[in-house]
């Protein structure tokens, strides 16, 4: 099991998608993506391929609100997957040592 899990009802998780849905199509949302940067590693990228990540996942107990999501690349945000923020920089740590 994983630390942190929360076993989260189906109707927490479609209200939580439905807030991303919403907070997707708001102003303050498309002013993040049209600048155009991943939040994870900085690199640009068209706004419109630019995706919302929850940093802390809602299967993992997170929530749709603005201090909880950020624009990241595709790449970024497959390999982050569910993953919590200090389960995500072990990650790249783990990575740039295997690159050593």
């Amino acid at each position: 099991m994983e630390p942190f899990a929360y076993n989260l009802e189906e109707k927490d998780i479609k209200k939580e998608r439905r807030k991303a849905r919403d907070l997707r199509n708001s102003q303050w949302w498309k002013r993040r993506c049209a600048k155009g940067v991943c939040h994870y590693c900085g690199r640009p990228s068209p706004p419109k391929e630019l995706t919302m990540d929850h940093i802390v996942p809602i299967s993992r107990g997170g929530r749709t609100t603005k201090g909880n999501v950020v624009t990241a690349c595709k790449e970024c945000n497959n390999a982050k997957k569910q993953l919590l923020p200090i389960e995500w920089e072990q990650h790249l740590k783990d990575i740039r040592t295997d690159m050593d």
